[in-house]
């Protein structure tokens, strides 16, 4: 008698959601979201625009409390840390921001290394070990001397990617890493979120529109809009997925749930003979 198969256990949790409500002031931007984020994994954050994608990065770095639910940071609800424990566990964060956000006046070394300068108590003959290999990591050991208006937008980005993991964080969150960048710089980057999170065994959360480029590197696709999660799966499923949302958003159609008109009266009121503004 076979014995019937078993399920692959489950990956375990690193962030996770829980009945979240928050938003700014009276306007609510996520409702009753709930959002699990498996350990070394991979997760895209889509949807349109102003649909609370990087607010749920604002959430997981309590930068944003919520108005009801609960944020989750490796088992510990985040919201219950005093000022000592939400600075270490920041500590196990790395934040890649949406234009690499570096310090003009330092050099791409110095950027690196600050992080570490802060946040340990290393020699400099230690920190200069450690900046090399993050630079290495991703290709700019050569450029360390530069400033950052001496390198490209791309390269930035990858400077920006080198200080997120100098203290080598369990979670990497990238807000649009490919936003602004040619081909080539695109497939750079996305190839080292993918690397980067195999090789150093990191989670990563990416906010992007680009569906190209973050199909090929999500292990797993979560579409958000109108204040929920409207879809998520792998980027096999969501391509099948029949949702006209995900349908529009996957194939860039102008219109669809997304519609390309804003709301307004009747085109024969508006122009209508006599009709005052």
């Amino acid at each position: 008698m076979s014995t019937p198969p078993t399920a692959a256990p489950a990956a375990p949790v690193l962030i996770e959601l829980r009945d979240v409500t928050c938003g700014y002031g009276d306007r609510i931007i996520l409702e009753n979201v709930n959002l699990s984020v498996p350990r070394g994994k991979v997760l895209a954050l889509m949807g349109t625009s102003g649909g609370g994608k990087t607010t749920v990065l604002r959430l997981i770095g309590r930068q944003l409390q919520p108005i009801k639910g609960q944020v989750l940071f490796d088992g510990v609800d985040i919201a219950t840390l005093d000022a000592q424990g939400l600075h270490a566990m920041r500590r196990r964060m790395g934040m890649l921001f949406q234009f690499g956000a570096l310090f003009t006046d330092l050099s791409v070394f110095d950027n690196v290394a600050f992080p570490l300068r802060e946040h340990t108590n290393l020699g400099e003959s230690m920190i200069r070990d450690l900046v090399l290999m993050k630079l290495n990591a991703v290709g700019l050991r050569g450029a360390r001397d530069l400033l950052p208006s001496q390198v490209s937008g791309g390269m930035a980005r990858r400077v920006a990617l080198a200080r997120a993991i100098a203290l080598d964080p369990d979670l990497i969150m990238y807000d649009e890493p490919f936003a602004g960048l040619d081909p080539i710089s695109m497939s750079v980057a996305a190839t080292l979120i993918k690397d980067l999170n195999h090789a150093l065994g990191v989670t990563s959360i990416v906010v992007s529109h680009d569906v190209a480029e973050t199909f090929l590197i999500a292990d797993h696709i979560v579409f958000v809009a109108n204040g929920k999660i409207a879809a998520q799966g792998s980027p096999a499923e969501m391509r099948a997925s029949d949702d006209p949302l995900v349908q529009q958003f996957v194939n860039a159609q102008t219109d669809g749930p997304v519609r390309f008109h804003y709301p307004a009266v009747s085109v024969e009121e508006d122009f209508g003979a006599g009709a005052v503004r």
